[in-house]
């Protein structure tokens, strides 16, 4: 009987929570658009000693951090991180994370290994995890548009073409284009279109996208906008120019790949032997994970590794 009265007990749960997820589930979905809308006006426009758009802070688990964050040069540039990651946290959370992420990380460090300095090291590794990972949204982020910018480029010069205004063009542009370009360009469009003149919008749209090519369409706009000359001619060869700066970017790529596949195996050949050698010859290998020596060239050997494959990676970075 109870089992029965428990089963029917859960069939009315989940035909209520399905119900209930249908029915409001959409007005759910439109209220976080509009928050996120609100976000992107969320940060101060100052020009010439005026605030001349609206302000709506996002709070996080700890407001008056938040608040306290924003008013410092280091909040402005974790703010400005997480805008240009995608990721939706504030300052806040990020350093609660970091916080909890350093604590747990020390905590099982030092119940795995018995040594002084390894949970130092893991709670500050643990305490940067969510800013590295904040970054590599970033960089993957700025690869995204990068790759769109020239589609981008190309639906501007037509719009143009046809006879649109500028600003007009730049919200045809963020209704074709998907996240993350056409987001910066409603970003920028919705900005101008509140009333703050274009020139800002160009340059605010400039510091959270920090790419050359972004640069040079900023500059082109602004240098045409008083000098005059044809628009679209000027997106067309800046679109060429990303282009071709995009071909010759995969063909370094496909002449560094060897250096690449080198830096990856040297990465993985340690580990890999230290797990043969311990299922071939356990005992031998017994000592160095059992004996305080052994963690600490465990730990010297993770450190040198890190730092090899890093070289290897700035050796090959080559900017185009």
């Amino acid at each position: 009987m109870l089992l029965a009265i428990l089963m029917f007990l859960i069939g009315v749960g989940v035909v209520m929570g399905g119900y209930t997820l249908a029915t409001r589930l959409p007005a759910i979905i439109e209220a976080r658009k509009l928050n996120q809308r609100l976000a992107d006006l969320s940060s101060p426009i100052v020009t010439e000693g005026e605030a001349v758009l609206v302000k709506r802070a996002t709070t996080g688990p700890l407001p008056a951090f938040d608040k306290m964050m924003a008013e410092s040069k280091a909040g402005a540039g974790l703010t400005r991180l997480i805008q240009q990651s995608g990721v939706n946290t504030t300052p806040s959370a990020v350093v609660v994370m970091s916080l909890a992420g350093g604590i747990a990380a020390a905590l099982l460090t030092s119940i795995l290994l018995r040594l002084p300095i390894v949970p130092i090291v893991a709670f500050f590794a643990g305490a940067a995890a969510p800013t590295i990972y904040l970054m590599f949204m970033k960089s993957r982020r700025l690869a995204r548009f990068e790759e769109q910018f020239p589609e981008a480029l190309d639906l501007l010069s037509r719009a143009l073409r046809a006879g649109h205004a500028f600003q007009t063009a730049m919200g045809m542009v963020a209704d074709d284009l998907k996240e993350p370009c056409g987001h910066e360009f409603r970003r920028t469009f919705d900005q101008q279109n509140f009333g703050l003149p274009l020139r800002d919008a160009l340059f605010q749209f400039a510091d959270r996208v920090p790419l050359m090519d972004v640069r040079f369409f900023t500059t082109a706009v602004l240098i045409q906008r008083d000098t005059g000359g044809n628009l679209a001619e000027i997106l067309d060869n800046l679109s060429h120019v990303v282009r071709e700066r995009f071909r010759i970017r995969r063909e370094i790529r496909t002449k560094t790949a060897h250096g690449r596949f080198t830096g990856l195996v040297l990465l993985a050949l340690p580990a890999g032997l230290g797990v043969i050698l311990t299922i071939l010859n356990p005992d031998h290998m017994n000592l160095l994970f059992n004996h305080q020596t052994g963690h600490m060239l465990i730990g010297v050997a993770i450190v040198m590794q890190i730092i090899g494959f890093f070289w290897i990676r700035q050796i090959l970075d080559l900017e185009v």
